[in-house]
Formats: C-alpha cells, structure tokens, sequence
C-alpha cells in the first residue's frame, strides 16, 4: 500500500493512501458506462426530435446536438469541479483528487488535469497515462504533475468519529471560547492527525500533536495553556461542536 504525505494548511503532514492503478481504472469504467449510457439516451431523443414536425429548424437541431454531446466533452472537468474532486465514478471507487500542498484544488487546476488528458490517453494510449503513475511515485499521471495535484483514497467516514462531529456531554462547559475561530477543515485535520498517530511511535505522535497545538492556538488567538497536546487538541474539538450546538 503507497501512502503520500500531504500538508494541511496548518502546517502538519497526514499519510493518506494513494489510489491504486486499479482503483482509478475502474472509476474510469465507470464513468464511460455512465457517458456510454448519456449518449444512447441522447441518441435516441434526438431520432425522436429529428422526426417530430415541430423539430424541423435544421439550427436548432445542432445547437441541440453541440449542447448534449458537450456534457460528453466536459463530464470529467464539471464533475470534479462541482463535486469536490470527483466523478461519479471515483465516488463509486472513494477516490477522490486532492493538492499535494494541502489546499483544496482550483478550477485551474482541473482544468489542467482535463486538457492534460488528451496528452494522458488520446495523444498516446491510456497504457501511457498508467505506466507515468506506476514509476512517479506520488500517483501522478502528466494532468496530476501539471496541476499538483493527485489522486488518494478515501477511509469510509461513516462512524461519528470519523467526522468532524464529536459526542459532547451535556453539561459539558466550553473551555476555550476561541474555537469560533476555526472552522470544519480545522477540526477535521484535528480529528485526522488524533488518529493518525495512534499507529505511530510515541516521539513521532508527540512531534505531530505539539506542532498542530501551536498551530491551532496560533488561529485562536491563545497565547499559552497548561494542558498537554493531546488533552488541548480533544478539548478543542468538544468545545467546537459544543459552541456550535452539536451535541449528543
């Protein structure tokens, strides 16, 4: 299993696992049933149009066509755009594109990813695009090389502690009113580094818990607090869904 070590914006590495070969071909699979089925339907509603007395403007008819076989042309970019990183079929296979940086992927860098697939699987062959991401390493094909970015899998986050939501006791008083300062992608890397190091060794964990505590008392605005790492970083996440009334 290839993992890469991603930044987050607070500055802290998070291993994830890299979408193997096989994850990414499958998802692909998927997307093309998807568009093989789009452009039967398409097909078929434009016979149906084609024969229709009410349908006969020759332009209207291609302007028709240009539109519905552009969904076709543009599927992957809109889908990855408006579904954070995703097809339908990479949510199929929970894989999804992320920016080695940390940062969460611009339409720029889509658009890389997109244009660049001609180079990937037209202008050669896909046996092109998958030998690159076999011997680069990070799961990069030449779009993900361009555009930074790359492709991982996600961990089913079905659990509440997989989320940035966290059981809080009802008389549970908030210690550090700062939290209003974060948001969600604060608490998530939170929750993520917690437990991650629950697998690492103790000097790797304690290295990791120190420097995302200084971070985050950086964005709060605390100058100094007596309790440990981890103590600060769990009560930081029950005073987040606390102050946001997310309680259980």
């Amino acid at each position: 299993m290839e993992t890469i070590g991603i930044q987050t914006t607070q500055n802290v590495e998070i291993s994830y696992e890299i979408a193997s070969v096989s994850d990414r071909v499958l998802a692909a699979l998927i997307d093309y049933l998807i568009i093989i089925a789009y452009i039967f339907s398409i097909s078929i509603l434009l016979q149906v149009l084609n024969l229709s007395d009410s349908f006969r403007d020759d332009s209207l008819f291609v302007i028709v066509v240009v539109l519905a076989y552009a969904v076709v042309l543009f599927y992957d970019l809109v889908c990855e755009i408006f579904m954070n990183g995703q097809s339908f079929g990479k949510k199929a296979m929970k894989i999804k594109v992320v920016k080695l940086d940390g940062t969460e992927p611009s339409i720029g860098a889509y658009f890389l990813r997109w244009v660049l697939r001609i180079v990937d699987s037209s202008l050669f062959t896909p046996a092109v695009a998958v030998l690159v991401v076999l011997i680069n390493g990070k799961g990069q094909r030449i779009g993900d090389i361009a555009a930074g970015t790359t492709v991982v899998k996600l961990t089913d986050r079905v659990k509440l502690s997989d989320t940035i939501f966290e059981a809080v006791e009802q008389e549970h008083v908030i210690t550090y009113n700062e939290v209003s300062k974060l948001n969600e992608s604060d608490i998530e890397t939170i929750k993520e580094v917690l437990k991650t190091v629950k697998d690492a060794d103790y000097s790797t964990a304690t290295r990791l818990q120190e420097k995302l505590k200084t971070a985050i008392m950086q964005k709060m605005g605390i100058a100094n607090t007596d309790q440990p790492p981890k103590a600060f970083l769990n009560t930081v996440v029950k005073d987040y869904n606390a102050y946001n009334g997310r309680l259980s």
